[in-house]
């Protein structure tokens, strides 16, 4: 059902028309504002678990790295301490700050696109065009986040191979 609605003051319509608001298209608006905040609580996620994997790789290194170092540097020495740098390298790459994230809309360029041109947009025709630019958004938004998750997987695989890579090295002596 469609409602229609006298503007209310400051509503943004000169005209003194009709604003038409389409519950449905509220709906639709909601949920992708609702998926728009879940995906940035991934990347905020993503970015406490690539803190708590330096943390990880700080300990085990210290640990095990200052044992098996004790008696100067073996082959699987050598080898903790490649696989430390390419962690470290992987940490970088997740912890760089990205500036190409989109979880909000610049105010300027709504009033500029929906409020302030020659043909004002109803307040369902807003809701339209902003959830198909959030699902846009998310899309670019995901490429990196998918880039960032790869990283994190690859970084814990090479945490497990150092640390082996240590015992191996405390093993030999």
């Amino acid at each position: 059902m469609v409602e229609l609605s006298e503007p209310r003051e400051g509503s943004g319509s000169r005209t003194g028309a009709p604003v038409e608001d389409d519950p449905r298209l509220a709906f639709v608006y909601d949920e992708a504002v609702r998926g728009l905040n879940h995906q940035q609580g991934v990347v905020e996620s993503m970015n406490a678990r690539a803190g708590s994997l330096i943390f990880a790789t700080a300990f085990v290194n210290s640990l095990l790295g200052a044992r098996a170092l004790s008696d100067g540097l073996g082959p699987w020495d050598w080898i903790a301490v490649v696989l430390l740098f390419c962690i470290g390298g992987l940490i970088v790459f997740m912890l760089w700050p990205y500036h190409r994230y989109t979880f909000r809309f610049d105010p300027e360029e709504l009033l500029e696109s929906y409020v302030d041109g020659d043909r004002p947009s109803t307040l369902s025709g807003m809701r339209r065009a902003l959830a198909l630019r959030i699902k846009a958004d998310m899309a670019s938004n995901w490429r990196i986040i998918q880039r960032l998750r790869v990283a994190l997987q690859a970084a814990l695989l090479l945490l497990l191979f150092d640390i082996l890579a240590w015992l191996l090295a405390i093993a030999r002596t």
